[in-house]
């Protein structure tokens, strides 16, 4: 056993990053353990984890960003970086609080290569997770610190989806 969090990365600009860690979250609700799962993004009440995973007791979903990301220079983005930091000081006590067992940072890597995060500030929240703790990050452009922080990396790669040949987004699917 380690004295250090376990931590996981799915990244990548293939579908299924989420999923992943969902089917993990599920994993662990089954065997018991505690789990945060917090979307760095996602506003939407109407995705099927949101709707699901309370559902299986001792699952807690929290959104924390606004949606759909402005372009940088948009006044929109200062929001959506508040929320962003919020939500990062919000975890970073989940995580050592000994409380979660399994917490996903959904769409993290996201925020950090979108601007909203600091890659230093999510590589510090995570070190501080009790040691028990499991922490997974999601998101697309995961950078070398996170990376480097991971014991498990796994890059989603998109050989095709279904947006390429006009079919939209799908509930049980995309959301």
């Amino acid at each position: 056993m380690t004295n250090r969090p376990r931590i996981l990365v799915f990244t990548g600009d293939g579908k299924g990053k989420t999923t992943a860690a969902v089917g993990m979250a599920v994993r662990a609700a089954g065997h018991g353990l505690p789990v945060l799962l917090a979307q760095f993004i996602k506003a939407d009440c109407s995705t099927g984890e949101w709707l699901a995973l309370p559902r299986l007791g001792g699952v807690d979903v929290r959104q924390l960003g606004l949606g759909f990301l402005p372009k940088r220079d948009a006044p929109a983005f200062g929001r959506h970086r508040e929320a962003a930091v919020r939500g990062l000081a919000q975890t970073r006590d989940a995580m050592a609080s000994g409380c979660y067992r399994v917490v996903v940072l959904d769409e993290v890597c996201t925020a950090v290569a979108e601007g909203l995060l600091l890659e230093a500030a999510v590589v510090e929240a995570v070190k501080s997770a009790s040691a028990e703790c499991i922490v997974v990050l999601t998101g697309r452009g995961a950078g070398p610190g996170l990376i480097e922080l991971a014991d498990t990396v796994t890059e989603m790669r998109c050989i095709r989806h279904g947006y390429q040949q006009g079919m939209k987004a799908e509930p049980g699917v995309e959301y």
